[in-house]
């Protein structure tokens, strides 16, 4: 269900909206693609696909929603070329060769609302998942700054829900040692945590002004250099691990997981767990919930 992830705790007195209530404000905020002079488009989608209505799934008490975002996206170049081209046409035409840069932003405004309706667009949809036993929030986004722009969308739409918690007052998870110095010390040691391995893709980073960066793809990381990296001085930004041999993913010295993919025995546990006409999902969202927690 989820390819990353930013955690999030939450405040301690939280409790999950009424489903029906918070299912007409989602409704009210439901995505519409984008016009053609449109530029972006966000809104709610159901987390279940297309065949479903519902915006706010529930399942074994954890709130599941999903975000879409569309946009329309015109090169710079075609926008430059074509500004430059009423600019010269401007000069022409006035015979004035200094052109007000009032002018300039009128016409680069022109401009994108002649391209917009022949750009291409793209659509990206965000899952997040909402635990309010466990006081913590995950949303599939790769960077703080793309799950700042999700969780912005969740906070507007839980203020609309009468008798509803005015904040999720969210913290980032901070954990008792960082991210780099632990898997630093799995490196070096060579060594990884319970119910952990060491995958084979890693990245190390030097803190001086060269910042000079160590790459590892595909290979081998229980080698006398990688700590001899670490050692000089290099700092490990991304590491790849794998949990209990379910989950592989990356972990970065944020603390985020990107590249997470469940392995072929979760796989396995979801199609026995299907039954006839079941799109897998309320099995998805138990197995994933039983892998968190544990």
């Amino acid at each position: 269900m989820f390819k990353s992830a930013c955690f999030f705790r939450i405040a301690d007195d939280f409790v999950l909206p009424d489903p029906a209530a918070l299912e007409r404000v989602l409704h009210k905020a439901r995505f519409v693609p984008c016009g053609p002079t449109q530029p972006e488009s966000t809104g709610w989608v159901p987390p279940r696909g297309n065949k479903s209505k519902v915006l706010a799934e529930v399942v074994g008490g954890q709130l599941i929603l999903k975000l879409c975002t569309e946009k329309r996206a015109v090169p710079a170049s075609a926008i430059k070329s074509a500004v430059e081209e009423k600019i010269e046409r401007y000069k022409a035409e006035t015979g004035n060769e200094r052109v007000p840069s009032k002018l300039k932003k009128e016409f680069k405004e022109e401009v994108l609302l002649d391209l917009l309706p022949r750009a291409f667009s793209k659509r990206v949809n965000t899952l997040l998942w909402l635990d309010p036993k466990g006081k913590m929030l995950v949303v599939d986004a790769g960077s703080l700054a793309a799950a700042d722009r999700i969780v912005s969308s969740l906070l507007a739409a839980l203020l609309e829900v009468p008798g509803a918690a005015p904040s999720l007052d969210l913290r980032l998870v901070h954990t008792q040692s960082s991210p780099s110095a632990s898997m630093a010390h799995w490196l070096s040691t060579r060594e990884a945590p319970w119910r952990f391995t060491v995958d084979r893709d890693c990245e190390l980073k030097s803190a001086d002004e060269q910042k000079s960066v160590v790459r590892y793809a595909r290979h081998t990381l229980e080698i006398d250099e990688v700590a001899q990296h670490i050692a000089a001085g290099k700092v490990p930004t991304q590491l790849a691990l794998t949990w209990n041999d379910r989950v592989s993913f990356v972990l970065s010295e944020a603390g985020q997981v990107r590249r997470l993919k469940m392995l072929d025995v979760v796989l396995k546990e979801s199609e026995d767990a299907k039954t006839k006409d079941d799109d897998n999902f309320d099995a998805n969202a138990a197995i994933l919930r039983a892998s968190y927690r544990s």
